[in-house]
């Protein structure tokens, strides 16, 4: 599918095109789809076991972004915890905080999509 939209989109030199799949920290991990990096999305209302229950996706991972921060002072999640089991599955994974309700972490985010342009 990726590809035949590749073929479809006219897309400008340095454009950057995201593929998303909502929902299942299982199968991205599985398919190559010519991505140059792959972003796993780790919101704080899942649990910080996830990296753990899910490994092979935060394994392909180049970067983690943990998710929905504002949210923090209501929930018993454990940021350290849940940082620590990503990097036990894969030691150079990356990590952002951030929330779009406040802004945080969205200035690293951007700087970190734009490094990663190559």
């Amino acid at each position: 599918m990726v590809g035949h939209a590749m073929q479809q989109l006219d897309l400008p030199d340095r454009s950057m095109l995201m593929i998303e799949n909502v929902g299942n920290l299982v199968c991205p991990a599985a398919f190559d789809l010519g991505e140059a990096h792959k972003v796993v999305i780790l919101s704080v209302t899942e649990g910080e076991d996830k990296p753990l229950k899910y490994p092979d996706m935060f394994r392909a991972a180049d970067l983690m972004l943990l998710n929905k921060c504002d949210l923090l002072p209501h929930l018993t999640f454990d940021v350290d915890k849940a940082i620590e089991a990503a990097q036990r599955v894969n030691p150079a994974i990356q990590v952002i905080r951030v929330s779009a309700t406040t802004g945080e972490g969205m200035g690293d985010w951007l700087a970190w999509l734009e490094r990663s342009r190559g």
